[in-house]
Parts: structure tokens; sequence; C-alpha cells
């Protein structure tokens, strides 16, 4: 199975220190793989290396054997409008509206869409992540649990393929959280490749297929799920959470 995107002999390092040390590892197209490991230990860095969100400071990321900072504009454009990144804290702009921030996207990617088609596929989008109610408010009137539905519904609303998902269901209530994986469950279906940031165990038994395991900003292994699902049991880092 190819890679989609590649990190090879990545590193990435703030004043803090070293976050990141000389990871090299692949995630396979159309493949779900949940990056796991103890609080801290830099997964939700290597997943924003992963998106391009982060530039590392050794080595390279390469999406479909393209270093992603290394794109020209029409190249980056064309990366983001196939990829879709959920924050653990939803990052919705406080200064906008709910149907504002579902609006750029497509004003971005689908520039000749029309006011009708966006009004169309804002409504039907939000539908499908289970949020009812009022579009044309701020996100400081949503709970975290309809923040990260906005979120989830900005993600999908250009129809990418290519998912990172930062603890995406945390601190949610059992509702939310089912829409979400619902709808991650239907773009396994459709062929999408996901990487995804979770400490919980039941999530990650039903949804990935292989599992890259990180440790003090290492990466200790990548195997297929089953191959090391028994440690992570035996991990105190890990919770049972719903994915039924």
């Amino acid at each position: 199975m190819a890679g989609i995107i590649e990190l090879k002999n990545v590193s990435f390092t703030t004043q803090e220190g070293v976050i990141i040390s000389d990871a090299s590892v692949e995630f396979e197209e159309s493949k779900t793989t949940a990056i796991v490991g103890p609080s801290g230990c830099g997964k939700s860095t290597m997943l924003k290396l992963a998106a391009g969100l982060l530039v590392p400071s050794q080595g390279e990321v390469n999406y479909k054997g393209k270093n992603i900072s290394q794109m020209n504009r029409q190249e980056n454009l064309q990366f983001r409008s196939k990829s879709a990144f959920v924050f653990q804290d939803s990052a919705l702009w406080a200064n906008q509206n709910l149907f504002q921030i579902l609006e750029l996207p497509l004003r971005i990617h689908f520039p000749g869409m029309s006011k009708e088609e966006r009004f169309e596929k804002i409504l039907n989008v939000a539908e499908t992540v289970g949020y009812f109610k009022d579009l044309y408010i701020r996100p400081a009137r949503l709970s975290m649990g309809e923040q990260k539905l906005i979120a989830f519904a900005r993600a999908i609303i250009c129809n990418p393929s290519l998912f990172f998902l930062d603890e995406w269901t945390e601190s949610l209530d059992d509702n939310t959280a089912e829409w979400l994986i619902r709808v991650i469950r239907a773009k396994k279906k459709e062929g999408s490749t996901v990487l995804f940031v979770s400490h919980d165990i039941r999530l990650i038994m039903e949804l990935a297929d292989y599992v890259v395991v990180v440790t003090d900003g290492k990466m200790s292994v990548k195997a297929a799920k089953d191959h090391v699902l028994g440690d992570l049991l035996l991990n105190d880092s890990f919770t049972i959470g719903i994915a039924s």
C-alpha cells in the first residue's frame, strides 16, 4: 500500500526543547492510523507536522512524494482542498458567525459556486454532523460539543479525502461523540485516509487499521492495530470511551 503522507527523519524543536526527534513513518492511503502515546509525548505535534501545519526543524514531510513545505501556491491550495484538520479545541474564528466560518472554505476552493449553492451545501453539511440550531451566531454561544460539530462541518464541507483529527472526541457527551464517529465511519467506507490522535482505546479498536506509538518525541513502533492492542490495554494512558 502506497504512503500518501510520509515523514522522513523529521525533528521539531522549540525554545522548550526537542518535541519530535528523527521520526520516519509512512501513512497509507485509504487507511486509518491512530497516533497514540502518553500525554505530552508529541502526538499532536506529529499530527500537525503530517498535515503541513508545522514545518519541521529537520527532515521533510511529503504528500504523494512532494515536500509540503516546498509546494508552490497552487500545489499547496490543492493539498489543502484535499485535506482537513480538526483541532482539539475546534479553533473556530471568534469574530465570525457559524455560517461565515463554513462558507469561507467554499469561497476559497470553489470560487465559481453560487451563493445559493453555498447556502444549500452549508445546510446539508450542518445536518450531516448533527447541528440543527442557528447558524448565524458566533462560536462563543456554543457548547464545547456544538463547537466540535461545527469544526467537523468545516472539515468535511469541501469533501476532502484526507483527515487529521486531534483528540476529536475528548470531553464530548456520548451523543455528540457518536455523531462524529458516524461521520468518520462513512468517510472510511468512501476510501478516505484518516490520521487521528486519541486516548480512547475503544475508538482505536474500532476505527484504526494501523497504530503509531510515540514516546518522548520518538516514534517507537508502527504496526497493524491487532499487533499492539494488547500493550495499549495495559497502558494507563488510555481510556474506555464510546465507539459503538
